[in-house]
C-alpha cells in the first residue's frame, strides 16, 4: 500500500464526510468509502446495538447487509461483539472464514454460505460516544492483512469524528428549530389571549404535560392552526 496516497485519500474523505447533510448521509458515505478505499473490501456496513438488538445503520453491498441480518438473528458474530465491547478491544480481523470459528460457530457456518471469505471490523467511537461497528467483507480468504487493519483503523477514526460532528450539528439544528417554533407559538398565544411571556410558556408546558406531547409538537400545532387555510 502506498501510504502517502492513502493519507491524501483520508484527508479528502474527512472533508467529504463533513460536507454531508445529515448523520444518515454520513453513515452511507462511510460504508461506500470503505469499499472504495480499503483494498480487497467488497462490502461494508455499520452495525449498532439498540436495546440488545442488532441494527444495520448503513450498508454497501449485499454481503454486509446479510451478514448483519444473520448476526442479529443469531445473537452472535464478530460485528455483534465489536459493537458491544466494553473491555477496550475495539477491532477484529478474521483472516479465513472457511476455518472453524469457535466463538461464533452458527454465524461462521451461515457466513460461509453467504460467500464471506474474510472480514474485519472496528468500533466507531469518540471519547464521548460509541456509534457501532464499521465492518469490512471480502469473498476471498486472506484479503485483509496487517496493512488492511491499519488502513481500516484510520478510516474508522476519521469516520467516527465526522459522524460525531454530523450528529452534533443535527442536534443543534433541531434545538434551534424547536426554539423558533416555541417562540412563534408563544407570540400567537400572547397576542390572542393577552398573556405575558411567562404565562404563554406556562400554557404550552401544561398542554405538553397533560397530553404527554413534546413541547415542540405543541408549538407546531398552535402555529399550524394560526395559519389561515387558503
Amino acid at each position: 500500500m502506498e501510504w502517502r496516497e492513502f493519507a491524501e485519500q483520508m484527508a479528502g474523505l474527512a472533508r467529504h464526510l463533513l460536507a454531508q447533510n445529515s448523520p444518515q448521509d454520513t453513515l452511507d458515505e462511510i460504508a461506500s468509502s470503505a469499499v472504495e478505499l480499503i483494498e480487497g473490501c467488497e462490502a461494508a456496513g455499520v452495525l449498532a446495538l439498540r436495546k440488545g438488538c442488532a441494527v444495520t445503520l448503513s450498508s454497501c453491498g449485499e454481503m454486509g447487509k446479510e451478514s448483519d441480518r444473520l448476526q442479529g438473528e443469531l445473537g452472535e458474530g464478530p460485528c455483534f461483539d465489536a459493537a458491544r465491547r466494553t473491555d477496550g478491544e475495539r477491532l477484529f480481523r478474521i483472516t479465513d472464514m472457511t476455518r472453524p470459528q469457535p466463538h461464533w460457530p452458527r454465524f461462521a457456518s451461515a457466513a460461509r454460505e453467504l460467500g464471506v471469505g474474510s472480514m474485519m471490523g472496528f468500533l466507531l467511537y469518540t471519547l464521548e460516544e460509541d456509534f457501532g461497528a464499521l465492518n469490512f467483507y471480502s469473498s476471498r480468504p486472506g484479503a485483509f492483512g496487517p496493512e488492511s487493519e491499519t488502513a481500516g483503523w484510520l478510516l474508522a477514526s476519521h469516520a467516527a469524528v465526522a459522524l460525531a460532528s454530523a450528529r452534533a450539528v443535527d442536534q443543534l439544528e433541531h434545538a434551534l428549530d424547536t426554539r423558533h417554533a416555541i417562540g412563534e407559538a408563544m407570540g400567537i398565544l400572547r397576542e390572542r389571549h393577552h398573556l405575558s411571556e411567562e404565562e404563554a410558556f406556562d400554557v404550552l408546558r401544561r398542554i405538553s404535560q397533560t397530553h404527554n406531547i413534546k413541547l415542540r409538537d405543541v408549538a407546531q400545532s398552535i402555529r399550524a392552526k394560526a395559519v389561515p387555510e387558503s
